[in-house]
């Protein structure tokens, strides 16, 4: 079953005994989705989290999803020194106006930006489940990591109907359940490039994988290429070839982590990889252009990767 879904192609994929239970089951999935899209959603104004953005300055109780997301965010800008960072809305804003335009934002822009963006901005109380943004005009942005959270738990709604051999997939963020009948896993082929070349598959079962890259989105003004993914730490478009697929026993994880592998490279990557226990990720760097091939590296501490690689 297929739908759009925050913003891209959302498929709902099962086995069940009939027909009409299958298509209630992937229904009741997608209305979850379409939830945490109400919650989460930076596009619309009346959403959740843009509720949040308008109230910065004051600790502001929120839905269950919406701190777990922002706690898990939290986790992923320490980890990796801030190269995730959910608070980016302002720089995003800028860098989505450069892909329509094809002119780089101005240094007076990304400046103005500069004092918005720092994860450490972000208050969060467990107590009180409430979350408080310091500055006044910080805007969220949680594309990177709201997907592959989503993609979870719509699995878990499919399970709770006892469907669990299932698979969630929002454009380059996927969920699975228990494998197909009579199979190992779910085999996935992770694509790098929109040539169609693929870096390889992964068996998977009850665990998330998530691809981030420059290969759909980017900007080139004179002769650099800009990828859509900004480094927090400088407000500009990552501009090195490069693509991450990242699997995780958790889809917020794999969702974040692949954008955070995206930014820092693989070897920075490796401590932050290993903080996160079931987690492991194979880069790929480096233009694949007139026949070259790009630099692989696979940071696997818990030996994930070597057994779902294929």
């Amino acid at each position: 079953y297929a739908r759009v879904c925050m913003g891209v192609r959302a498929t709902v994929t099962l086995y069940a005994v009939d027909e009409g239970r299958a298509e209630a089951a992937a229904a009741r999935a997608f209305a979850r989705i379409g939830e945490l899209d109400d919650a989460m959603s930076d596009y619309r104004a009346g959403s959740e989290v843009m509720r949040l953005c308008g109230r910065a300055g004051e600790a502001v109780g929120v839905s269950e999803d919406l701190f777990k997301v922002l706690t898990e965010a939290a986790r992923v800008s320490e980890a990796s020194g801030g190269a995730f960072d959910v608070t980016m809305g302002p720089a995003v804003a800028l860098w989505r106006r450069a892909r329509r335009t094809g002119g780089l934002p101005e240094a007076r822009e990304i400046d103005g930006a500069r004092p918005l963006v720092d994860w450490r901005l972000v208050e969060l109380s467990k107590e009180e489940r409430t979350v408080r943004l310091r500055r006044e005009g910080m805007r969220l942005d949680l594309g990177g990591i709201a997907k592959g959270y989503a993609a979870e738990r719509a699995v878990e709604v499919l399970r709770g109907e006892g469907l669990s051999r299932c698979m969630v997939a929002l454009a380059g963020d996927m969920y699975v359940g228990d494998p197909p009948p009579g199979k190992e896993g779910w085999l996935i082929a992770i694509e790098t490039e929109r040539s169609g070349r693929r870096m390889g598959a992964v068996m998977l079962k009850n665990a998330a994988v998530s691809t981030s890259g420059d290969t759909e989105q980017f900007v080139e003004v004179g002769g650099v290429r800009s990828s859509h993914i900004i480094d927090p730490r400088t407000l500009l478009g990552v501009t090195t070839r490069r693509c991450a697929a990242v699997v995780s026993r958790h889809g917020a994880w794999a969702d974040a982590l692949a954008t955070a592998v995206s930014v820092l490279g693989a070897e920075k990557s490796r401590e932050m990889i290993g903080r996160f226990a079931g987690t492991g990720a194979v880069v790929e760097e480096g233009a694949a252009e007139a026949g070259g091939r790009p630099v692989r590296t696979v940071i696997d501490p818990g030996g994930v990767v070597g057994s779902w690689w294929r």
